[in-house]
């Protein structure tokens, strides 16, 4: 078996959470070597990530005055998630490319594709979000949880914290923004109604990731 590199995206409340826990648990049945991880990260620009998200940073926000309807806190969150991208990749202690050198699976939610769905509401911000992003390598898999805006949002508001991405009008544009990425990506994807049963999603992944393996 050669390790691979899983990425789970969706917009919040998708379910990429519960279901990457799920796949996780399936091939440590199967006594296959797997790692979970996610983005942000646990590394130190992550939690710095973290922390902007609970208000405990305080970066800027408004429009920028250089680009027309640019906005200053998701380009800021742009090159923040960049950056910790590159060490989620490539630290040594447990970055993506070491775990895989030693035989893992490694298991994402988030990657990306995400930056694109959160920080990008006009063309320029695509060209700025691809820019940073070019040198970042291709997962083996992506796995997509289409969800419609209405039922995360319905998800969302049972949780007791809602950081600055969780709310109507980013999701939808999200949204938006993961079906044009999704429409040109060329890697192997998995796209996947997330309003099914959790057992019943979890099926189709694991069939798409035992195949996966198996190569």
């Amino acid at each position: 078996m050669k390790s691979k590199f899983i990425v789970f995206e969706g917009i919040d409340g998708s379910g990429t959470s519960t279901q990457s826990e799920l796949l996780k648990k399936a091939l440590n049945a199967k006594n296959i070597k797997c790692h979970l991880t996610c983005e942000p990260s646990d590394g130190p620009i992550g939690n710095m990530i973290r922390q902007i998200f609970k208000g405990r940073i305080n970066v800027a926000k408004g429009s920028n005055p250089n680009i027309d309807s640019g906005n200053l806190f998701d380009e800021q969150m742009a090159y923040l998630f960049a950056a910790d991208r590159h060490d989620h990749l490539y630290n040594d202690i447990d970055g993506v490319f070491k775990l895989k050198a030693e035989g893992a699976v490694v298991i994402s939610t988030r990657y990306y594709f995400s930056s694109f769905a959160y920080h990008c509401s006009n063309q320029e911000d695509f060209n700025l979000v691809k820019t940073l992003n070019a040198r970042f390598p291709d997962p083996d898999l992506v796995i997509y949880l289409d969800n419609p805006a209405k039922k995360s949002i319905e998800r969302i508001n049972e949780r007791s914290f809602k950081d600055e991405y969780e709310n109507t009008e980013k999701l939808l544009t999200a949204k938006n923004n993961y079906e044009k990425i999704f429409q040109e990506y060329k890697g192997r994807t998995l796209k996947i109604d997330a309003t099914g049963s959790i057992e019943s999603i979890h099926k189709k992944i694991l069939l798409a990731v035992d195949a996966l393996i198996e190569n």
